[in-house]
């Protein structure tokens, strides 16, 4: 866990980056790879015979492989798309073919970004469905009793945070998919904020989907991932029509391509493919255990030091129910204003709504600050950040 091996931090030698629950910064070998692709290896995958274009299939292919061995998935089972948004909205737009009979609610939680609310959202007015919430807790985590009551015989599609973009809040996700099996519920796991910080096996949390984005895991952007159960992708109908997804055409009617190029039509970002799978072996040489205990030692020092900063109020709940984001407000002072003044200081986090507009109401903000840290950030980014609202806090004061 080394910042030289993050060409970013040569050209901006005093930045404090903590965005990363937007976008996560890339390693050189990340950046090398999506550059040598481009440069030295560019054909279009799946349609050529010549040797470029079968290169190129190949390593696409292979980045499929990387990910499912990455998420204990099926050989058939892992969809690219453009990100955790494109994913959730596949299913939203394809979902109501497998919908259980009988079932007409939808349930979410009070901490979903809006990516994971919007499409329920309208889906459930399309179809005449009702749209349900977990309640969260005083303490910022979910209310389990909540759950296990909302999660009943009507439940038709459970659709939850691995780990709130927000609060931070870690989520106990095997449970809440054990619990929508016992009904008959499908699963869907939003895990932008947790793939790439923790080991996620979808084999292990038993969902039935599962879905995530390349730029929030040291990768490359335009790349994202729907992980689905075989059985459930190949009833699904394809949510795109076009070249590379038909098995068969005639001018009144076409057939699908097998999985995963069903879901996959058109031309695909390919160098972003191999970007993400060469993050994926970064991560893996770090080890997802170190960068766990990193996250916690890290989060830990960063609570406990925002802790002394006065009139300063936290949304967290607390390091071991937490991943590595922490959202705070100061007294006197818009996050907005927080945000910019931290910048003048190089110190780059995060200020808003965070697309989770519900959420805010829920905890009775307009918005917040929020940080969120990586494998390359250190006791003495939280040390500059610390040391910048501080100051904030004096001027403010005056």
């Amino acid at each position: 866990m080394n910042k030289e091996d993050f060409p970013i931090f040569r050209k901006h030698k005093n930045l404090v980056y903590l965005d990363n629950a937007a976008t996560s910064q890339r390693p050189k070998a990340v950046i090398q790879a999506v550059n040598n692709f481009s440069e030295n290896e560019n054909a279009n995958i799946q349609r050529g015979v010549y040797t470029l274009s079968v290169e190129a299939t190949e390593k696409y292919e292979a980045a499929h492989k990387i990910v499912e061995d990455f998420i204990n998935a099926g050989s058939r089972e892992v969809v690219f798309t453009k990100n955790t948004t494109e994913s959730i909205n596949l299913l939203a737009y394809t979902i109501d073919s497998i919908l259980p009979k009988g079932k007409d609610e939808i349930l979410l939680t009070e901490m979903e970004h809006h990516s994971n609310l919007v499409p329920w959202q309208q889906f459930a007015k399309r179809l005449g469905m009702k749209l349900k919430f977990i309640k969260i807790k005083d303490d910022y985590t979910l209310d389990y009793e909540d759950a296990k009551e909302k999660i009943n015989e009507k439940t038709a599609i459970l659709s939850f945070t691995h780990i709130s973009n927000v609060l931070g809040t870690r989520n106990d996700v095997n449970l809440l998919c054990k619990l929508g099996k016992e009904v008959g519920a499908i699963t869907i796991v939003d895990a932008a904020q947790s793939v790439g910080h923790i080991k996620v096996d979808v084999k292990d949390i038993g969902c039935d989907f599962l879905v995530f984005s390349s730029h929030k895991m040291l990768g490359p952007t335009g790349i994202g991932v729907l992980y689905g159960r075989e059985e459930l992708l190949e009833k699904l109908r394809p949510f795109q029509f076009g070249g590379g997804m038909i098995k068969s055409v005639t001018q009144e009617d076409a057939t699908w391509a097998d999985l995963p190029e069903k879901f996959e039509a058109g031309t695909q970002n390919i160098a972003e493919s191999i970007g993400l799978a060469k993050a994926i072996e970064y991560i893996r040489e770090i080890s997802l255990d170190n960068i766990e205990a990193h996250d916690k030692d890290l989060l830990e020092y960063t609570l406990k030091k925002l802790g002394e900063v006065q009139g300063i109020k936290i949304y967290n709940p607390g390091p071991n129910k937490s991943g590595p984001i922490v959202s705070f407000n100061l007294d006197g002072a818009h996050a907005h204003d927080v945000a910019s003044l931290l910048n003048d200081d190089n110190i780059a986090v995060r200020a808003g709504h965070h697309c989770a507009l519900p959420l805010m109401e829920k905890i009775g903000a307009t918005g917040t600050v929020r940080v969120s840290s990586s494998v390359f950030n250190t006791e003495e980014d939280i040390d500059s950040l610390v040391e910048g609202l501080k100051k904030i806090k004096e001027m403010f004061a005056k």
